[in-house]
């Protein structure tokens, strides 16, 4: 029997979550799309690779699951190509594997636990996700997540730091902490720790662990502790990813965002002037509802205003039952005019920052044969041969189609 393809889109929370799922389907004929709908794109992106998937393995069963399946799982169950639609929490236990209902969707706000099941190993990486937070509770008004994750809930410490021991024990050399609204961790749990506290027991308890990354972060929830350790545990990676969304504060404000722009830049100031080397990744949204040129902006200079190195930008995409989908909307084509802007403030933010790394020295996880891999800044290096899941030394020496590339010291 052939074994399962397992098709992950959208967020790193997808990818951990599908490494649960692949121990769940073993030895099925399957095709599971773990789909995302942070974005229309997205949703489209998942109908196309549903589409995609039953032309490559026309005999295989189709399940589809995730963020789009338990917003619209009538649409998607209504699809030819699909044989079964599996909702979030559903997706993570054996039961829902073992059933034969083709649609199996539970009201996810309604859960209260997290991931019952914890993967055991990423054989096919050198750097595993651990998901130790899952949901969110706040409703920026452009976001259909929530409808698709449910509410904050929180991993207990203890879990989070076995599984992350065992995946270091299997060999992992870094670590990256997921989750939908991942600086809301814990006040869920008993004492309501914070993700700093979590961080800091998994570094005090896991000490083989070599490298430990974070994923994308709420600039507001950044509390002292958390700060002290982003800009001074060196075995906390140098790379910060925050969910900024926009430069200018009426639109944060009808996104129903809690943070300010000076909020923004102030925080940005302080790691660096903390920590030099942070590298500041981020999420920005453009051609929001009643977005001016002015206000937009404001969004573009907050590339340069928070050296935004790593930025993931977005179209407004219009999500159904969201209070933005009923604001003065922008055009399409404005829209994604605004988009490609942004895109190539922040390639130009990103070119002088890769420039300025020619003659550093980086210390790089070796992720595949070629070979390639990313410091701890998260920048993509190319060098000589080297064994995959080793860290390796290299000396910068300069760029080629937007990675650096560099010799072996």
């Amino acid at each position: 029997m052939a074994d399962p393809d397992i098709i992950s889109l959208g967020c790193r929370l997808n990818i951990a979550e599908s490494e649960t799922i692949r121990a769940l389907v073993s030895g099925r004929d399957a095709v599971i799309v773990n789909s995302c709908a942070v974005t229309n794109e997205a949703v489209r992106e998942t109908r196309r690779a549903i589409r995609r998937a039953r032309r490559d393995r026309p005999g295989a069963e189709i399940v589809v699951t995730g963020c789009a399946a338990q917003i619209d799982p009538a649409g998607f169950a209504a699809m030819p190509e699909v044989d079964r639609v599996i909702g979030n929490a559903e997706k993570m236990t054996s039961a829902a594997w073992a059933s034969a209902e083709p649609v199996l969707v539970g009201d996810i706000m309604a859960v209260r636990d997290t991931t019952p099941h914890l993967a055991s190993a990423f054989a096919a990486h050198v750097r595993a996700f651990v998901e130790v937070q899952n949901g969110c509770d706040h409703r920026c008004t452009f976001c259909a997540i929530p409808f698709g994750r449910g509410n904050s809930r929180s991993v207990p410490a203890g879990g989070a730091i076995d599984r992350i021991a065992g995946l270091v024990e299997a060999g992992h050399r870094e670590i990256v902490l997921t989750g939908v609204d991942l600086t809301s961790y814990g006040p869920d749990l008993p004492g309501a720790p914070t993700l700093g506290l979590l961080v800091e027991r998994i570094l005090a308890r896991v000490p083989a662990l070599e490298r430990l990354r974070l994923s994308s972060l709420d600039s507001i929830e950044i509390d002292d502790r958390l700060f002290d350790l982003i800009t001074g545990e060196p075995r906390l990676m140098p790379h910060v990813h925050l969910s900024l969304q926009a430069g200018d504060d009426m639109i944060l404000k009808r996104m129903k965002r809690r943070h300010s722009r000076a909020e923004s830049v102030g925080v940005v100031e302080r790691l660096k002037a903390a920590r030099p080397d942070i590298a500041i990744g981020a999420d920005l949204i453009a051609g929001f509802p009643t977005e001016s040129e002015a206000m937009f902006a404001n969004t573009c200079a907050l590339i340069d205003d928070c050296d935004i190195v790593h930025a993931h930008i977005f179209p407004y995409s219009p999500r159904a039952a969201t209070p933005a989908a009923r604001m003065p909307q922008i055009e399409p084509e404005v829209r994604k005019a605004r988009a490609a802007i942004l895109r190539e403030a922040a390639a130009a933010r990103r070119n002088t920052w890769l420039r300025g790394l020619i003659g550093s020295e980086q210390a790089v996880l070796v992720e595949r044969p070629g070979t390639r891999g990313h410091a701890g800044n998260f920048a993509a290096i190319s060098f000589p041969e080297s064994p995959v899941g080793s860290i390796a030394r290299v000396a910068v020496a300069g760029i080629e189609n937007d990675h650096l590339i560099g010799d072996l010291l």
